[in-house]
């Protein structure tokens, strides 16, 4: 799934809890901002784990928009991403 914020890739591995990984390359700026970045989708995503169904595995690549955006904004498409794999 696109959105201007990351690019989520979902796959269903088959069994096993849900696992969520980030990527924040050096592009994106210095560590300082791309840890920022991570905090802030990983929070975003903690609150929504219990929603996502065993088995799925999801990598969150973000962009360099997810670190300035609005609260409201990144909860929205993050929740689109969790519906996807919602059980």
């Amino acid at each position: 799934m696109v959105s201007p914020y990351f690019v989520a890739f979902c796959w269903q591995s088959g069994s096993g809890e849900a696992r969520i990984g980030f990527t924040a390359p050096r592009s994106l700026g210095k560590a300082v901002y791309r840890n920022r970045m991570r905090r802030r989708v990983r929070e975003t995503i903690r609150r929504r784990l219990w929603r996502i169904a065993p088995g799925w595995w999801i990598v969150f690549n973000l962009r360099k928009a997810s670190l300035d955006a609005p609260q409201a904004e990144l909860d929205a498409a993050v929740e689109r991403v969790v519906s996807l794999c919602a059980a």
